[in-house]
């Protein structure tokens, strides 16, 4: 034994002791056991099982001594570990639980630990920091504006859902999950002044429905519209109109009456009521500030800057309307304005009210539309006429004066004739007539008794009439004017008359018309035929050619065209001598020559005992023996064997210069013999025979010229 190496004892006893340890420990790890982890619900009941040890006999359990083991909500009873109380996972998530396990014939120990997680369950519902939120909005405020964040909180940790309602008050979320508040129109304090609002929050999706149990809660939300200075002032009375989401209030404007030359004390009182304006903007009420906008007339009224009260500095001389313009400003923010007019009519001053001709009338109406009848007067109409004694010169007729029955709107009286505007049963009703002057609210009144009936009429007329004439039953006789009166048919008969005699005028002067055309035309057509015989001589037509027959000068037929005085003097030399006036010249001179150098026989004929001549123009080719009759033929014509006085009128076809000579001739011995000349073209259009004096010079020469 000696010789064994010291180290290989030290160390052979070493490795035996690690050997019964490690046996000693596996035999200890066999006295029992458990799961290091455990998941166990809160809100448990009290004696729940929260995990079994297993353990070999003769084993004994127990809590390893303080501190370990700090608030330890678990007991054992047996190898069970026992819950204690109820776990709540808001309070602790985890417990820690040492267990010594302790075999009573060895002795032996183990130690384990259990770690009991508490599961989270759905315990607690939403909370809201506040039952009621109080917020303010801006009415100007835009869309999607935030008015304010109102969460709610879930002590179980779970996501939290929201709902608004009601839905439609301007307002909305952001989103189901989102609990901003936000703008969704356009707000207006004047149509809305507060929102109440109720959120609700809920732990589970709204939709669909969750399997899991909800909790919710709710909070009320309280909104409060702020007015903004965003409308100028209103003149009151006026009338609202919305135009594209803006708010107009117009007014008509104020009227009022003053007496020419006189001066109105106090203020002015207007129609419909007193001047004076408010802020548009209600919630703010600015006070206002009155000035006039063009002047004061004159210096004729004045207004006060706080009231806006118009009262008058002197009297007005000038008959006219006076237009003024009141400007009313807001005294804190001037930008916001308004205008309105206020007219001023000067009158003459008033010294007679209206009066009524009769305090009472009577009358009698049968249906809507038909006038009254006067019961005293049975063929005229009632009329209700008032006087004005200011008005003198047109028989105290006064155009300003309107009728009406006061109290009663059955009946209309238009110019001073009663009608009835509704059925009404029979009846005899009392009413009462006014009579306004609307130029100075001056009125009188009358009674006025109204027999209401049917089917009877007050008017009669003669048997001449189309009209029925039927009997009634109390022996009246009554006439049907198919619901007209007198004064009506009596305006149809002379509306008809006047359009007949209109109708006779006008066809009688068509008449004249047509006649005089047709006399015009015949004229022409003579022209023409009296220009066609001319040009078949020889040389044709000729602009110009001038006849002139000197054998008839000296006749003493001085009735006919041509004829002169013992001296040689034309006829036509003068005015004077011819004895007519310019119209009868131009009447003569505008019909054709065979007209005016006719016989005394009528064109149309006559009965006389020389008989019916025929009229043809002086200028032809047939010869005539007639006493009395003067013929023009042309040269080529003349028979050299005739027995008759020839003058030969010189033919337009020889040499000029003889022409010249000849009528240079005539000019110096002052031969005054008239010429006819002859226009082709005139002739062709018709517009005449000109007759004229060859002694230019002379201031006896008359040109006539005649439209043909």
């Amino acid at each position: 034994m000696d010789g064994i190496h010291p180290h290989f004892t030290v160390r052979t006893s070493f490795s035996f002791l690690l050997l019964i340890l490690l046996q000693t420990s596996t035999d200890a790890q066999n006295i029992c056991d458990a799961p290091s982890q455990v998941n166990f619900p809160e809100n448990n009941a009290v004696g729940d099982v929260v995990v079994t040890i297993t353990s070999q006999e003769g084993v004994t359990l127990e809590f390893k001594p303080p501190p370990a083991n700090p608030n330890n909500p678990f007991s054992l009873e047996g190898n069970n570990l026992i819950a204690a109380s109820m776990l709540d996972y808001e309070i602790a998530k985890t417990h820690s639980v040492s267990i010594s396990c302790t075999e009573t014939a060895t002795a032996l120990k183990l130690d384990i630990i259990v770690i009991v997680i508490v599961e989270n369950l759905n315990d607690n519902p939403p909370v809201f920091a506040q039952d009621t939120y109080h917020v303010n909005v801006n009415e100007m405020s835009p869309v999607d504006t935030s008015v304010g964040r109102f969460p709610a909180t879930d002590l179980d940790g779970f996501p939290i859902y929201y709902k608004l309602t009601p839905e439609s008050t301007g307002f909305k979320l952001r989103s189901p999950t989102n609990p901003d508040l936000l703008v969704e129109t356009h707000l207006d304090y004047d149509k809305v002044k507060n929102v109440q609002l109720i959120l609700f929050a809920q732990d589970t999706p709204l939709a669909p429905a969750s399997s899991r149990v909800s909790s919710t809660a709710s909070t009320t939300i309280t909104v409060t519209i702020l007015d903004v200075d965003n409308r100028p002032p209103w003149f009151q009375p006026c009338s609202k109109h919305e135009v594209g989401g803006a708010v107009i209030c117009q007014s008509a404007g104020y009227t009022t009456k003053v007496v020419l030359n006189e001066q109105e004390t106090g203020v002015l009182p207007l129609e419909p009521g007193p001047l004076y304006a408010i802020d548009g903007d209600s919630g703010i009420n600015e006070a206002m500030a009155y000035s006039f906008l063009n002047g004061d007339a004159g210096g004729l009224f004045a207004i006060n800057p706080n009231t806006g009260n118009i009262t008058m500095l002197k009297p007005t001389n000038v008959f006219e309307t006076i237009s003024l313009t009141v400007l009313a400003a807001q005294r804190t923010n001037s930008y916001q304005f308004a205008t309105t007019s206020v007219t001023v009519s000067v009158q003459v001053k008033s010294l007679h009210p209206p009066k009524f001709q009769s305090p009472q009338y009577e009358g009698v109406i049968t249906a809507v539309g038909v006038m009254a009848m006067d019961p005293k007067n049975k063929d005229q109409p009632l009329r209700i006429l008032a006087t004005d004694d200011d008005y003198n010169a047109t028989g105290g007729l006064n155009p300003h004066i309107t009728y009406y029955v006061e109290g009663n709107s059955d009946f209309s009286i238009i110019g001073g004739y009663l009608f009835m505007t509704k059925d009404l049963p029979e009846a005899t009703l009392s009413l009462q007539v006014v009579a306004m002057d609307t130029s100075n609210e001056e009125s009188a009144t009358a009674e006025l008794s109204v027999e209401v009936t049917s089917g009877l009429t007050t008017t009669s007329l003669p048997q001449s009439t189309t009209d029925i004439t039927v009997m009634t039953s109390t022996g009246e006789s009554t006439t049907d004017l198919g619901g007209y009166g007198m004064v009506e048919m009596a305006a149809l008969g002379a509306t008809l008359g006047v359009l007949l005699f209109t109708c006779l005028v006008v066809i009688v002067v068509l008449a004249i018309c047509i006649r005089k055309g047709k006399a015009n035309w015949k004229k022409i057509d003579e022209a023409s035929m009296f220009q066609s015989s001319l040009g078949q001589g020889s040389g044709g037509q000729k602009e110009g050619i001038q006849y002139t027959n000197e054998a008839f000068q000296n006749d003493d037929d001085g009735g006919s065209t041509g004829s002169g005085s013992p001296a040689g003097k034309s006829v036509m030399a003068s005015r004077a001598e011819w004895d007519l006036t310019v119209d009868e010249a131009i009447v003569k001179s505008s019909v054709p020559l065979n007209v005016v150098l006719r016989d005394d026989t009528s064109h149309d004929g006559s009965d006389n005992a020389d008989g019916e001549k025929e009229v043809k123009p002086i200028l032809t080719k047939e010869r005539r023996m007639d006493d009395g009759y003067k013929s023009v033929w042309f040269k080529e014509d003349i028979d050299p064997d005739a027995m008759e006085e020839v003058v030969i009128i010189p033919d337009s076809r020889e040499d000029d210069s003889e022409d010249e000579q000849s009528s240079s001739d005539r000019e110096e011995n002052g031969d005054g013999t008239p010429r006819v000349v002859f226009n082709d073209a005139d002739l062709d259009s018709g517009l005449g025979v000109k007759m004229e004096d060859p002694a230019e010079d002379s201031e006896d020469d008359d040109m006539l010229t005649a439209d043909l």
